[in-house]
């Protein structure tokens, strides 16, 4: 028995041995990732993009400003003349906090009755909860500075905050996770569905040796592929309808946009993540190695495009990854369409890195596929 047993131990070793990718893929890709999610990921957001509408000009106004910049929890980004402008930049996700001064400010902190609009976009449950405990805690010190200005000793407990923040939460404003999180597991799934199942139904028949025969049936090449990319397209269309009638009728979810739209530029993200298929399919040679390939590429788009955790408190370098990711685009697509009712108007700037991701990525994988049938 214990011959037998080592002879069993020593051939799974050789093949081991002569499965270079697998081996590789085992070893070293879960340190890999610890290293990339273990360095990118962070929940105490910081540095929010913020959009500031200062109505007042004063010295006042201005004080108050370089105070949230040196709070290192708002980046101050873009200034603004009007409330409309101020609006569409937090719409498009552009920014996620957005400060009005009114034009009176000076006058009220004189009068110990100044008030600031903080408006806080709240899809991001996350970062609308960092944004919103640094602007109240920026107010109480702002308030105890001004009232040490005039006010001696224990007196200065007994005053009214001369200087209160008004917080409004927009698209979530009880904050609910599930609003947030639910809109972006519809891309998760389409992602999972376009390139793991795609990568292995395509290997699955090289293995079983139907692949050559379909290459020399007179199916053209081109037929062949399309007749594996429907059927995907359609199932995940199917997942993404019934996540989309569970996010609305289970957790509430708000549907504020146009469905028509969100199918629409749902097919320019599964045209980039088709070909992603396509090319883990041609890369494996079985069915393990499709479904190793096919997590390395979903396990970091999943933790790294803001699906769970805030790009707003990645470091700088994971924000550049984050860049290079279909998936984080997409989000923002879906949760505009879901929470904010946005139309296209406002989504362009996240349609066309997708639509560039999905030509190049998508051609470039379907000529190696029929490389690799000749």
């Amino acid at each position: 028995m214990g011959s037998r047993l080592h002879g069993i131990i020593v051939k799974e070793f050789i093949q081991l041995g002569r499965d270079r990718l697998a081996l590789t893929l085992m070893l070293f890709v879960p340190v890999v990732m610890l290293f990339i999610f273990g360095w990118a990921i962070n929940t105490d957001v910081k540095h929010a993009p913020t959009v500031v509408l200062d109505q007042s000009g004063s010295v006042e106004a201005q004080q108050l400003l370089e105070a949230l910049e040196n709070s290192q929890y708002f980046d101050l980004r873009y200034r603004v003349r009007s409330q409309r402008e101020l609006t569409r930049l937090i719409d498009d996700g552009t920014a996620k906090v957005g400060v009005v001064i009114p034009p009176d400010y000076a006058r009220q902190l004189a009068r110990r009755q100044a008030r600031v609009q903080v408006i806080v976009d709240a899809s991001d449950p996350q970062v609308a909860t960092s944004a919103m405990n640094a602007a109240t805690a920026l107010a109480a010190e702002r308030s105890l500075a001004v009232l040490a200005q005039t006010t001696a000793g224990p007196a200065v407990r007994d005053e009214a905050p001369p200087l209160d923040f008004r917080v409004r939460a927009w698209y979530n404003p009880d904050l609910v996770s599930a609003i947030f999180i639910v809109p972006g597991l519809i891309g998760a799934l389409l992602m999972q569905t376009t390139v793991s199942v795609m990568a292995i139904a395509i290997v699955r028949e090289r293995e079983r040796g139907t692949l050559e025969a379909l290459v020399v049936s007179p199916i053209r090449r081109w037929e062949l592929l399309l007749g594996k990319i429907i059927p995907n397209l359609l199932v995940a269309y199917g997942q993404m309808t019934m996540a989309l009638l569970v996010a609305h009728f289970v957790f509430d979810v708000p549907i504020r946009g146009s469905l028509p739209l969100l199918y629409g530029l749902s097919a320019v993200f599964m045209w980039g993540t088709l070909g992603i298929g396509i090319f883990v399919s041609a890369a494996s040679r079985t069915v393990p190695q499709a479904m190793q390939l096919s997590f390395m590429t979903f396990l970091p788009s999943i933790y790294l495009s803001g699906l769970l955790f805030p790009i707003e408190g990645m470091p700088p370098g994971a924000q550049y990854l984050a860049a290079v990711i279909p998936l984080t685009y997409y989000l923002r697509i879906v949760r505009g369409i879901v929470l904010k009712g946005i139309g296209v108007g406002y989504l362009w700037p996240q349609v066309l890195p997708l639509v560039a991701f999905g030509a190049v990525v998508f051609t470039l994988s379907v000529l190696r596929f029929r490389k690799q049938l000749d």
